[in-house]
């Protein structure tokens, strides 16, 4: 269940900073005063980005694998990462909403939230049932 996008972080002479870009995502970037800053703001950038396509209804591209000494992968806070991956599960098995509400016999307002990243919260026992519903592991302890 994991999303995590893959962020070029280099440092800056020029300006003695850390810069970060997000490849798959033009125009989200930030920069921090030493690394560990950069990736704490990339993750706060990576979320309000997300949840920013998200709430436009515009398709949330798929994260690239790039490989480099400059990359590291970011994951989006929880919340963002969870109504995502909910998301495209949901739409790779072509189903609708409702669909999925009726098969964990909810009301469709209720798994409408689980998509949205404000308001997405369910319980334990709702992911246990998702994970029955979509056939993936979304909790490993």
């Amino acid at each position: 269940m994991k999303i995590s996008y893959p962020a070029i972080i280099k440092y800056s002479i020029k300006d003695k900073v850390f810069n970060v870009e997000f490849p798959d995502l033009p125009g989200c970037f930030t920069f921090g005063d030493n690394e560990n800053e950069a990736i704490l703001n990339a993750q706060e950038a990576l979320t309000g980005f997300l949840e920013s396509i998200d709430s436009r209804k515009l398709n949330i591209p798929e994260p690239s694998k790039l490989k480099g000494k400059d990359i590291k992968f970011i994951t989006p806070e929880k919340n963002v990462s969870f109504a995502i991956w909910l998301k495209k599960s949901r739409e790779k098995q072509g189903l609708s909403q409702k669909q999925i509400a009726q098969k964990l016999n909810i009301a469709y307002q209720t798994y409408q939230k689980f998509e949205d990243p404000h308001k997405s919260n369910p319980t334990l026992k709702t992911i246990i049932r998702l994970e029955e519903v979509f056939h993936q592991n979304l909790i490993s302890v």
